[in-house]
């Protein structure tokens, strides 16, 4: 799936039969099985995204393949073996391709194909926002708007494995009932909506759990500053995604009486300045894979759509309120 100027993804992005590259040394011809549509993957054709291919560009940051055929020095992958990206910016709405060794990950082929397609974005993500910023145990919590979003269902059940509690704030729907007891079922604590931060009942859910130390936002606007109030002093917010599209805004109290703190997070960034600590890539991986075995990390609800209709998954995946990860079947 190719598109040769940025615009509206349903407008730019064309099916294309392109030639396969003729296999390097240090290439891997792999077949690509199932990759889905992220909103980065979005961005990027919009051309709003901070990382931008060079155009003409395939599409696509994240996917599963299989190895049909190595280069003669290659020696860490071979037939058969399943990969994921190392990196943003591969390209994996595709149904063949011939990539360099350091740009493939393996991965275990015994997990389902699913995980396996969403592995790299936000299972990663999820490990990195609980891991990276507060020092949690089992019996604390955490609070997280947009907890219906990949990354929100990965936080719950990562968490979930650790003994962390998680508080799930989502935006009030029509079927919100049904999306409450999908959350509790993937291992949630409490789901909440937007408009019940702001309830004195809240106070009801910290008699049986603390107060969280860390926030996850990937809203901003109104919905982070409700989060915020429930934080204990000298919490960190992490935020890493602004689906509102507003400004994260702080009351000056939150810094001065309760000496918040406020990060960013960019797994893109993380993986740039990790690419020579190949010990964290791979302990990060096993932890995410032995989960996924253990049926403890399950992948996002999933509608599989065959190439061919790549338009109305593009489309979809751009409407409101969507709790379901559109993936390609390559």
């Amino acid at each position: 799936l190719l598109y040769e100027r940025h615009g509206e993804a349903a407008a730019v992005v064309q099916l294309k039969d392109l030639e396969v590259p003729k296999l390097g040394d240090c290439d891997v011809h792999v077949k690509m099985l199932a990759a889905p549509i992220n909103p980065a993957d979005i961005n990027m054709i919009q051309g709003t995204y901070p990382l931008l291919s060079p155009l003409p560009a395939v599409g696509g940051n994240e996917g599963v393949g299989e190895v049909l055929e190595v280069g003669r020095h290659v020696t860490a992958l071979k037939r058969g073996d399943w990969v994921i990206p190392a990196d943003a910016g591969l390209g994996t709405w595709r149904t063949r391709g011939v990539f360099p060794e350091e740009m493939l990950l393996k991965v275990p082929s015994d997990i389902p194909v699913l995980c396996a397609a969403t592995l790299s974005v936000n299972p990663c993500t999820a490990f990195r926002l609980l891991a990276d910023f507060e020092v949690l145990v089992p019996g604390d919590s955490v609070i997280q708007n947009a907890a219906n979003s990949g990354v929100g269902q990965a936080v719950i059940q990562i968490a979930r494995a650790s003994g962390i509690k998680t508080i799930n704030v989502v935006r009030d729907r029509p079927d919100l009932q049904k999306l409450v007891e999908r959350l509790m079922a993937l291992g949630a604590d409490h789901v909440v909506t937007e408009e019940m931060l702001r309830k004195p009942e809240m106070k009801d859910i910290f008699k049986s759990i603390p107060r969280p130390r860390l926030a996850l936002n990937c809203v901003g606007g109104k919905s982070t500053m409700e989060m915020l109030r429930h934080l204990q002093p000298k919490g960190t917010m992490v935020t890493y995604g602004g689906m509102a599209k507003q400004p994260v805004m702080v009351p000056v109290s939150a810094f001065i009486f309760r000496d918040m703190r406020l990060r960013g997070f960019w797994m893109t960034q993380w993986r740039k300045d990790h690419a020579q600590d190949q010990e964290s890539v791979a302990t990060m991986m096993d932890t995410l894979c032995q989960l996924i075995r253990r049926g403890q990390l399950t992948a996002p609800a999933c509608t599989e759509v065959p190439l061919q209709d790549y338009r109305a998954a593009l489309e979809a995946s751009m409407k409101p309120f969507v709790s379901s990860k559109q993936i390609l079947l390559l």
